[in-house]
């Protein structure tokens, strides 16, 4: 039971400090704020089987895009904090490093390198962002502020 709070803690928190310091360096315009509405219309096009576009344009708004958008956000969050929570404890053990977190929260940027960027029709690394290389930033830049809410979060338990 433990391992469940410390993971659904660790995850959300992290989520949690990702958008806050997201939303932060977004209002003095030195990253892309998180779209959520995209993820909303990303993961609603995953259940009609749509796993990739070709650009942006092409997923069509949805009703509850924004709801559909944070339940996947954070749950996503949530899942990402399982490898690194069971990794540690089982290959390390003892407190997380913040070092460690930020390095994983790094590391998990290749997810949204990978595969939400070209699934919202954006490309690998967001290569057809109209943001350009800034969204290859932005997406390190949230990923690194979730490795350091992910070890404020297990802190906590």
């Amino acid at each position: 039971m433990d391992l469940v709070l410390m993971v659904l803690t660790a995850g959300v928190l992290g989520t949690i400090v990702m958008d806050m310091l997201n939303l932060f360096f977004a209002r003095i315009e030195m990253i892309s704020k998180v779209e959520v509405n995209m993820i909303g219309r990303m993961a609603v096009g995953w259940t009609r089987g749509r796993f990739c576009y070709g650009h942006p344009s092409e997923m069509e708004k949805v009703a509850n895009e924004i709801i559909y958008g944070y339940i996947t956000h954070y749950a996503i969050g949530v899942v990402l904090s399982i490898p690194y929570i069971i990794g540690w404890y089982l290959l390390i053990g003892g407190n997380p490093s913040l070092i460690w977190a930020i390095a994983y929260g790094i590391a998990t940027t290749a997810a949204s390198w990978f595969f939400v960027y070209p699934s919202m029709g954006l490309g690998v690394f967001g290569r057809k962002s109209p943001e350009g290389f800034r969204a290859v930033l932005s997406s390190l830049a949230n990923h690194l502020f979730y490795g350091v809410g992910l070890t404020l979060g297990i802190a906590l338990v």
